[in-house]
């Protein structure tokens, strides 16, 4: 009897055993996506987030489903407060239990959540932040970015200067300005431009008034030689228009935009003399997915997306494809699975660099169209820079380039 009922308890644990499986299966993956809603970067965190939800969508053919598990996106506002990015970012791993994060939109809150992702030991998709410290100094093997840096902007806005030419700088004072300037002048020297520093400008970022600096900017560019470009490091809101209300057309100087600006933005550069390099813009891209971006963005929002949107797509489009290669949502087997992977965006093929985890990529040189045919219909393609033209360093500590 007592064999009979040993029987039957194992039959029913076995029974049990199946009936968790496909409940276990079926948890869902979860992304936790911390952006900056609140404060001056809220156009850039709705975009990245437009983005983000429209790649799931493409990528997983609108079943929002990767390895036949439902994928959950917990979405989070550090309100452009670097302590909240790192609690958001906490709260995310600690207390929600998502599987990766990504964010944030901009580089001060970035590096504030770089040491998390190595103490929960979970994958960090940087997403928009651009500084080259976040897989340079601050980088740990955690930290993954699909997107470009400054470096890769820089390079691409550089490649337009001749030698003779004379640079200035404006740019934001903290590390996205900083990092950006010293790209950029880095890339001149990579870019072999033999163009000239005349001046820096570093002034705070929510400055409104810009008349001062622009005055010490034209007192040192306006009668130096060759082509005069005001290189402008900045995030939002976006100072182009302020810019160009002081004239800098009177001494023959062109604002150099180094990774261009959401697309509502651009339309305020309308007429004036803006060029330079950019990760992104919805015209310039020639596949079947940028194709359905642009169609679906259109018919949802009434305007082509922007630079963030696509951000966003290609974030999902990474953690897509690394998911699927790796099999699972396992971190190790994550960072295994992303370590030089390829994958498609709408913007086209980009490559995790095994040694700092940076997405390597093309990118386009632009100019301000001088007679637009629509509203949308902004910028000039003058020629796209690949990803093989831009030796961008790896700095990660303890990392050496392959």
């Amino acid at each position: 009897m007592k064999k009979v009922i040993s029987s039957i308890c194992a039959l029913a644990l076995a029974a049990g055993a199946g009936l968790t499986s496909p409940v276990q299966a079926a948890d869902p993956i979860r992304f936790a996506l911390i952006r900056s809603a609140t404060g001056p970067n809220e156009i850039y965190a709705r975009d990245t987030e437009r983005g983000f939800r429209l790649g799931l969508e493409y990528l997983t053919g609108g079943k929002n489903e990767i390895l036949g598990r439902p994928v959950e996106v917990i979405v989070k506002d550090d309100q452009f407060k670097p302590e909240l990015s790192k609690a958001m970012v906490t709260e995310a791993f600690a207390d929600d239990k998502a599987d990766v994060a990504v964010g944030t939109s901009w580089s001060g809150g970035a590096l504030a959540m770089a040491p998390v992702a190595e103490q929960y030991r979970k994958i960090l998709l940087m997403e928009p932040a651009l500084a080259d410290s976040i897989t340079g100094d601050h980088f740990n093997r955690y930290i993954f970015r699909a997107s470009r840096n400054s470096t890769q902007d820089a390079l691409a806005s550089a490649a337009m200067l001749k030698p003779g030419d004379s640079v200035a700088f404006l740019a934001a004072d903290y590390v996205f300005g900083k990092d950006g300037v010293a790209a950029y002048k880095t890339a001149m020297e990579t870019m072999n431009s033999g163009a000239s520093v005349v001046h820096e400008e570093f002034v705070p970022v929510n400055t409104t008034d810009f008349t001062a600096p622009m005055q010490r900017i034209y007192s040192k560019l306006r009668d130096a030689p060759g082509n005069r470009y005001l290189v402008l490091i900045w995030g939002a809101p976006n100072p182009i228009p302020k810019l160009a209300a002081t004239r800098p057309d009177r001494y023959g100087i062109q604002i150099v935009s180094v990774g261009s600006s959401n697309i509502e933005s651009i339309q305020a550069w309308r007429g004036l003399p803006v060029g330079g390099g950019t990760f992104y813009f919805w015209s310039f891209p020639d596949n079947p997915m940028n194709d359905w971006l642009v169609e679906q963005h259109n018919a949802r929002y009434g305007q082509p997306p922007d630079l963030f949107t696509v951000g966003g797509f290609t974030a999902a489009a990474a953690l897509v494809a690394g998911i699927e290669k790796a099999g699972t949502v396992e971190t190790e087997a994550l960072i295994a699975a992303m370590e030089g992977m390829s994958f498609d965006t709408p913007k086209g093929r980009i490559t995790f660099r095994a040694e700092d985890h940076q997405g390597m990529q093309d990118q386009y040189q632009f100019r301000m169209k001088e007679k637009p045919e629509s509203r949308w219909d902004l910028l000039d393609l003058v020629r796209v820079v690949p990803a093989d033209e831009m030796p961008v360093p790896v700095r990660a500590p303890g990392r050496v380039q392959n």
